[in-house]
């Protein structure tokens, strides 16, 4: 599998104009804790090989494992990228519209990537946008159907009697803005930081959104909370019969800051979480690090945290898929391969990795853009969003979407 790293030549599309002020104001002061400590021993634990100029590399076996033999996507990957948009600020998720992708940007608006332009286009909410660590405009996710409804669903984070909390929304592109039609959930706990927010459409045609427990690890035990959990609904906001809580959006629960939805082509879906950061835990001592998590979600399952960490288990809890270690990597986004592996964002991983389901190996494929944010497959080619431009060390033009060749 060709490894690709930023320090050598890369090929490059033609570099798009500066993107607009957002809608709203920006925050760029997430600080995942995790981050500078990896930064200082990336190097160590990639265990990376370079192969000079040509940008390509290959992992020496170790700490990340070795990748399955047969044919993949990533094995395709020539080494390099091409640039699609640049000076993006803060970028969370993306979606595409045939050739057109559409990304969010936390401080607000969606730029749209079309024909080589990129525009900011407005998001309006009945509810203000908060704007506050990790919180922000978010999950993003188009209807099926987008092409002729232009609906889509996002997850913001808004502000109600001082307090901070999440919503997902139903909107529509009209004209250029992105205008809300119906509320779908509302309440959903926030705050600064572990906010989750990813959103996806399910092969059932569910939607489907991940709550992080906003650093109050008592909600992800708490059925009765929306925080920590997977949560699934209709595209109109009903709760579906089949949900294994009645009368509830949880599908499933003991998460800590999952950002990350996915399933294969037999129907299974993965999720991403963070693990502990080195954090203080409330009345006394300090958590580990590390202890990154795949998960397959199965309804009703309780992944255990803040009752057990990594590959620590009990009764009636579901233990982790895969756990990376106690260094940290932070997953965000994921994303399966026509090949069934999946491709995971890391930001204090600052990498693409891929996890291979069958062999339970993580490996290399994108090193040295610094914070990987988003991952996403479409027709054929591996996009990427950095996430320099929070918590990272941004470069000139920073953030960006990239493409892999």
């Amino acid at each position: 599998m060709t490894i690709l790293n930023s320090k050598a030549k890369m090929l490059t599309a033609s570099l798009l104009l500066a993107v607009p002020i957002s809608a709203y104001a920006a925050d760029q002061g997430e600080t995942e804790q995790a981050a500078e400590r990896y930064a200082q021993s990336a190097s160590g634990e990639a265990r990376l090989i370079t192969a000079g100029a040509s940008g390509i590399s290959s992992a020496a076996a170790g700490a990340t494992g070795v990748k399955a033999a047969g044919a993949s996507l990533t094995d395709s990957l020539q080494g390099g990228f091409d640039v699609a948009a640049t000076k993006l600020k803060v970028p969370w998720s993306m979606q595409f519209a045939g050739d057109t992708v559409y990304i969010t940007q936390r401080g607000g608006g969606i730029v749209e990537v079309k024909n080589g332009k990129q525009t900011v286009q407005e998001v309006r909410t009945k509810k203000a946008l908060r704007v506050v660590g990790e919180a922000g405009l978010t999950g993003f996710v188009l209807d099926p159907n987008f092409a002729k409804n232009k609906y889509a669903y996002i997850y913001h984070a808004y502000e109600e009697k001082g307090e901070g909390l999440n919503r997902i929304v139903k909107v529509k592109l009209v004209n250029g803005v992105w205008r809300e039609q119906k509320e779908l959930v509302d309440g959903i706990p926030g705050g600064r930081i572990h906010e989750g927010g990813r959103l996806a459409i399910g092969p059932d045609g569910m939607l489907y959104s991940t709550a992080g427990e906003t650093d109050r690890r008592e909600l992800s035990q708490d059925l009765s909370s929306l925080g920590g959990k997977v949560l699934r609904m209709t595209t109109s906001g009903k709760i579906p019969k089949d949900n294994p809580f009645k009368n509830s959006y949880v599908y499933a629960y003991g998460l800590r800051n999952s950002q990350g939805l996915a399933w294969t082509s037999s129907g299974t879906l993965y999720a991403s979480d963070h693990g502990p950061s080195g954090a203080p835990i409330p009345g006394g001592g300090i958590d580990a690090t590390g202890r990154d998590e795949i998960n397959v979600i199965k309804p009703g399952a309780n992944y255990g945290w803040p009752l057990v960490i990594g590959n620590e288990t009990a009764p009636g809890l579901t233990p982790p898929y895969y756990v990376n270690g106690e260094q940290a990597i932070a997953p965000s986004g994921i994303a399966a391969t026509p090949d069934d592996k999946i491709l995971v964002a890391t930001l204090a991983g600052q990498s693409l990795k891929e996890f291979d389901p069958i062999a339970k190996t993580m490996t290399d494929v994108l090193t040295g853009e610094g914070r990987i944010r988003d991952v996403a497959v479409h027709n054929g080619r591996i996009y990427v969003l950095t996430n320099n431009t929070s918590g990272g060390k941004p470069g000139p033009d920073d953030d960006r979407l990239l493409i892999l060749k």
